[in-house]
């Protein structure tokens, strides 16, 4: 079932990525090379002030584990995280940050789990995980 969740997810953003409505530049080339990354497709995508961001669960609220990324005004890329705080990173292409997002995946990450960041955390008590 997760599976089917998680890739509704990205066809929707996948969908609005090749539509022509994007007010941020870059975004799309974002969304496209995210989802060329079999580890992070897995994972449930999600988006907020022109973030990618990227989930271990499929419901609100989600894991802030994972470090995101987002277009830079002028061109480029940067990523951060995994909280608001951290940086890790600018390059200059989509693909570059996706690799720098994939680089820094917890261990065991994915397939993104069916439920919120809760319900994943005891889960992952009850399995010994984590």
């Amino acid at each position: 079932m997760n599976d089917i969740v998680v890739e509704a997810q990205w066809r929707k953003l996948l969908a609005t990525a090749d539509g022509p409505d994007w007010l941020v530049e870059g975004f799309p080339r974002l969304v496209r090379a995210a989802y060329a990354e079999p580890r992070l497709r897995q994972l449930y995508p999600w988006t907020g002030m022109w973030e990618l961001h990227f989930s271990r669960c499929t419901q609100w609220r989600h894991t802030w584990d994972i470090p995101y990324a987002s277009p830079r005004q002028g061109g480029g890329y940067r990523v951060d995280g995994p909280g608001r705080s951290q940086h890790v990173g600018e390059v200059d292409t989509a693909d570059e940050a996706m690799a720098m997002v994939v680089a820094r995946l917890p261990p065991g990450c994915g397939p993104a789990f069916t439920g919120n960041a809760l319900e994943l955390a005891q889960h992952e008590r009850t399995q010994n995980i984590g």
